[in-house]
């Protein structure tokens, strides 16, 4: 005797009728919208990102919505963790990213090379980047390894 059992048509009908419907991304979004970006919140950020605890300014780093003059202030914080964050914000000005293509830490250029707003100009040096570690980031990101 199995123990596997097979439903019949109708019941496979039946269950198939219950799925719940999938919505796209962008009705799932429109369902769930965003806050409003208020001046408040933007102040907010601000007093954050200047905040003695790096982990707290890592987080505004890492804020799509972060005003792009405190970004520009934070990708010169002495703090890898914080320029780290802002690597991986894909929000960040495009300028701001290619600055941090040679940052001095490796964790920094590794998060860079992840991101898919990376400008396309600044792919090559990671990719020849002296870290392996950073090398492989690139190569994994698109699938091959670069020469």
């Amino acid at each position: 005797m199995s123990c596997i059992r097979f439903s019949t048509r109708a019941q496979r009908e039946q269950l198939s009728a219950t799925v719940p419907v999938m919505l796209t991304p962008a009705e799932a979004a429109s369902q769930h919208p965003a806050p409003v970006m208020t001046e408040s919140k933007i102040r907010r950020l601000r007093l954050l990102g200047a905040d003695p605890n790096p982990r707290i300014r890592e987080t505004v780093a890492g804020s799509c919505h972060a005003p792009a003059d405190l970004l520009a202030t934070l990708a010169e914080d002495a703090d890898a963790g914080v320029r780290a964050g802002l690597a991986r914000n894909e929000s960040a000005p495009l300028d701001i990213l290619r600055r941090l293509a040679v940052d001095d830490s490796e964790t920094v250029r590794g998060w860079l090379a992840l991101n898919p707003s990376t400008p396309a100009e600044a792919l090559p040096g990671l990719a020849s980047d002296p870290s392996e570690t950073v090398r492989g980031l690139v190569g994994w990101r698109f699938g091959h390894i670069l020469a």
